[in-house]
């Protein structure tokens, strides 16, 4: 049910420089706030591609300098709440949350805090005494707000909204061979990706040790790799050594995403201790057939044979036997991808997070809500 209340101001702070599955997720909330008629405005790093994007969708975005000071944070943002009163101030991290605390701005407007990593919060004094700050700690899954409760939050305070994604329109022969055109992909060739920052922690090493044994039945397989970060050069390494360098593309930062999941037969999301997954979420959306490690809050998005294959362990004979599984039985791949989109759109769209999170800042706002 849409919110039917007075319609809010909300103060979105980001701090990353980068581009990754959090910034799809906060732009995504100013869309829907927007949509809904309620004044969403932004403060981010300048120059960072979520300033740029939301600046380029004539949202109100504040910025403070490049190289992140908290102090300097603190300071930015008191200038605005001297200039606006907002009746929602959401610290979408960690050290957003730090200058709102460091400002006292939650004794101005209720302070909302997201919690988007695997691991607990620290149970330094300073670090719990932030988060208690909030009149709401909103965890992107079951598995985050466990890891919250048992820090030393109040379960009360906690509350689950579900990562979002856009769902898109059903991808065309065209669109398909056009997608993988940028590769040299042919029609007779399998693609088979991931798309997500080069961490330890994703897991991209195991889907290419994986790849000699999908090879060895599917010699015209390949693999893409999008997005950038601090494994690259060391996942090319790996590559090389496992003879497969002229198998794997290593795409780096997209700024048309989309156009990898259009090109795909396979999603392979390997991360280990995934809070959920934006690009889990968005593959499902584009009908993909997928496998994923069964851990942190992905088996709260598939059920393993239904909508895609979790695999127990980051082991690469594993995810090897499940992507032949998948490639093999395609009738079967067929139905699997099906379910997965239809997942999406009942319990993961980006209408569905608009909702909601506008349903939290509803009740946080009642007269009746105390704190």
């Amino acid at each position: 049910m849409a919110y039917t209340g007075l319609l809010m101001r909300t103060l979105h702070l980001d701090t990353r420089p980068d581009w990754r599955g959090g910034q799809l997720q906060i732009l995504l909330t100013l869309r829907g706030l927007r949509e809904r008629g309620h004044d969403a405005q932004l403060m981010a790093r300048r120059d960072s591609p979520l300033a740029r994007r939301a600046a380029a969708e004539d949202f109100s975005v504040h910025l403070f300098p490049p190289r992140f000071l908290r102090l300097q944070a603190a300071l930015c943002l008191r200038e605005i709440l001297d200039q606006q009163a907002f009746d929602i101030v959401h610290a979408h991290d960690p050290h957003g949350l730090t200058a709102v605390w460091l400002t006292r701005a939650h004794r101005r407007s209720r302070l909302v805090a997201a919690r988007r990593v695997a691991y607990p919060l620290s149970r330094a004094p300073l670090s719990l005494a932030r988060y208690r700050a909030a009149c709401r700690i909103i965890a992107v899954s079951q598995f985050v707000a466990n890891s919250v409760i048992t820090s030393g939050i109040e379960s009360k305070s906690v509350a689950v909204v579900y990562d979002g994604v856009e769902i898109p329109p059903a991808t065309t022969a065209e669109m398909r061979r056009s997608a993988r055109a940028q590769w040299e992909i042919t029609d007779r060739d399998l693609l088979i990706g991931c798309v997500g920052y080069l961490l330890p922690e994703k897991g991209q090493e195991t889907l290419l040790r994986a790849l000699p044994q999908i090879r060895a039945q599917f010699p015209n397989c390949r693999v893409v790799l999008a997005g950038d970060g601090p494994c690259r050069v060391k996942l090319q390494s790996l590559a090389r050594e496992l003879g497969i360098a002229d198998a794997v593309i290593f795409a780096g930062f997209l700024e048309d995403v989309e156009a990898v999941y259009r090109a795909l037969d396979l999603f392979v999301f390997p991360s280990l201790a995934e809070p959920l997954g934006s690009s889990l979420l968005t593959a499902m959306a584009h009908g993909l057939p997928v496998i994923a490690i069964a851990s942190g809050g992905v088996p709260e998005i598939i059920e393993n044979g239904r909508n895609g294959i979790l695999v127990d362990s980051p082991d690469a004979l594993k995810i090897a036997a499940s992507a032949c599984q998948i490639l093999n039985e395609r009738d079967a791949a067929a139905r699997m991808a099906k379910a997965a989109r239809e997942t999406v759109e009942r319990r993961f769209s980006a209408q569905l997070l608009a909702e909601n999170t506008l349903q939290q800042y509803q009740t946080i706002l009642s007269p009746r809500e105390k704190f």
